[in-house]
């Protein structure tokens, strides 16, 4: 069939094309043809390294760590410049092959699927740290640098970038879904820590959101471009480099752990902490079945009970009274076996068990796919939407452990399931759509820090009205009329 398509033996009209959603086919039947015509215009850009079409290649970037199935695109290309990543999507633009950003394939939302096929722009080897400026605590970088890799390169300078979402993922790929993670309650999301971006729009220009070369800390310039590119999710350009913001290491960091007799009493501790104005860094919740995953997954031997795991940064002097303020507020609440860590080995096995959760969870039924909700809702109806969720899961039978970054707001269950199971997939279904309207019921968000990908377009809507959907088309419409930019994700 491809070979009698490829040589016009069999007619073919537009308004029946189908997408491929397997590897094992050459290319989708979309673009069969177009795309073998652009790959040596490909090539001359990039070089044959630069250029795959290898089915193995093609379904490792089809792919994320989320339960969405692979959608292989039909080319990959591995630019090593921003000057590559414009001639390559001039070309893909003039052919009006859509184009999907790919950093590290550790997203949640099925983002990095080619819908409509074309072409993936794998950013690897663009992994320099660029522009360091220590005495500004700001630094550039490409979109292949990783979180690790930055802090890793930043090791002997005093300075470290604190935005933690667990996985190494890719800073401009952290930017591009609006990351966040433990430390976000301390330090904030990658919204506020981004400077300015340099993106690459649908025709091949390149934009600076704040100017070339420019990171002041705050501006009254104009519309913020910078945040409008900050959770588009590839959508409205490839980021290809982005400035951040830096902070000093803390002269002294502590961790602890606590353990409570009720969701309730544990959830309510952070509250109290939270509103006796505790500078804390890190306050992250995981339920009796979550501390139970994560001491089999790492061989500890913390009660099962729901838990709070804390970390405080600072001077030894300031810690004295926060510490203290904490673990009044725990032990009124009924908190127990509080136990710290000062030393750097064991706060970093601490939060190990804390960073493994989404495997020590698929480890409790092996064989199974996991998926990772995200609501976020005001802090003061943190207790009562995750006592709900938790009933809610033991009455529908689903494993779910729950963890999160309580400290805002933000929690997830890592739900398991068996995707072969039709009655299993319904009920997880069904709970994701309330879990969500709960939120959203309680002045709160359906994405906190996942993104909106695939899954939760619908969801989108609800959450900011019909005007607030057009003004987002609109917007898309103007930087991307072709709608060639990672079609068929958030809108």
């Amino acid at each position: 069939l491809l070979f009698n398509l490829r040589h016009k033996r069999i007619p073919m009209k537009p308004t029946n094309l189908v997408v491929c959603q397997h590897a094992h086919t050459p290319y989708s039947f979309t673009y069969a043809g177009v795309v073998e015509r652009v790959v040596s215009a490909f090539r001359s850009v990039s070089g044959d390294e630069g250029v795959s079409v290898g089915s193995a290649v093609r379904e490792q970037h089809g792919r994320d760590e989320s339960v969405h199935r692979c959608q292989p695109p039909d080319v990959v290309v591995f630019p090593r410049s921003v000057e590559e990543v414009s001639a390559l999507a001039k070309i893909c633009h003039h052919h009006q092959l859509p184009m999907i950003p790919f950093g590290t394939g550790t997203g949640l939302e099925g983002g990095v699927g080619a819908l409509k096929g074309g072409v993936c722009f794998s950013l690897r080897k663009m992994d320099q740290v660029l522009d360091l400026h220590l005495e500004d605590f700001d630094v550039t970088v490409e979109p292949g640098v990783t979180r690790k890799g930055l802090n890793s390169y930043l090791r002997d300078t005093g300075l470290w970038f604190p935005v933690d979402p667990g996985a190494d993922a890719s800073l401009c790929g952290m930017a591009a879904t609006s990351a966040s993670g433990t430390n976000a309650v301390r330090y904030g999301t990658m919204r506020v820590n981004v400077l300015n971006l340099e993106v690459v729009l649908a025709d091949g220009t390149v934009l600076h959101t704040a100017g070339k070369g420019r990171r002041p800390r705050k501006t009254s310039a104009g519309y913020n471009l910078t945040n409008l590119f900050v959770g588009s999710e590839g959508t409205l350009g490839i980021i290809t480099k982005a400035t951040l913001r830096l902070f000093g290491i803390p002269e002294s960091m502590v961790s602890a752990v606590c353990s409570f007799p009720s969701v309730q009493s544990a959830v309510d501790s952070t509250v109290q902490i939270l509103q006796a104005g505790v500078p804390i860094a890190r306050i992250e919740f995981l339920d009796d079945v979550m501390i139970n995953a994560c001491n089999r997954f790492n061989n500890l031997s913390y009660a099962v009970t729901p838990t709070l795991f804390l970390e405080f940064h600072g001077s030894s002097k300031g810690m004295e009274e926060q510490v203290s303020i904490t673990e009044e507020i725990t032990r009124d609440n009924g908190g127990s076996d509080f136990a710290w860590a000062e030393d750097e080995e064991t706060r970093g096995r601490l939060w190990k068990a804390r960073h493994d959760a989404w495997y020590a969870a698929l480890a409790l039924r092996p064989g199974c796919k996991a998926y990772s909700t995200d609501v976020c809702v005001p802090i003061s109806r943190l207790p009562q939407i995750i006592v709900e969720t938790k009933e809610d899961l033991i009455r529908n039978n689903i494993t779910g452990p729950i963890a999160g970054h309580v400290g805002d707001g933000n929690f997830h269950c890592l739900i398991v399931l068996d995707p072969s199971d039709p009655d299993e997939v319904q009920r997880v279904h069904s709970f994701t759509e309330r879990l969500a309207r709960r939120a959203l019921a309680m002045d709160g968000t359906c994405t906190g820090e996942h993104g909106i990908g695939l899954g939760k377009r619908a969801l989108l809507r609800e959450e900011v009205g019909p005007l607030a959907i057009e003004v987002m088309q609109g917007l898309k419409a103007t930087l991307d009329p072709k709608n060639l930019m990672n079609p068929g994700k958030v809108l």
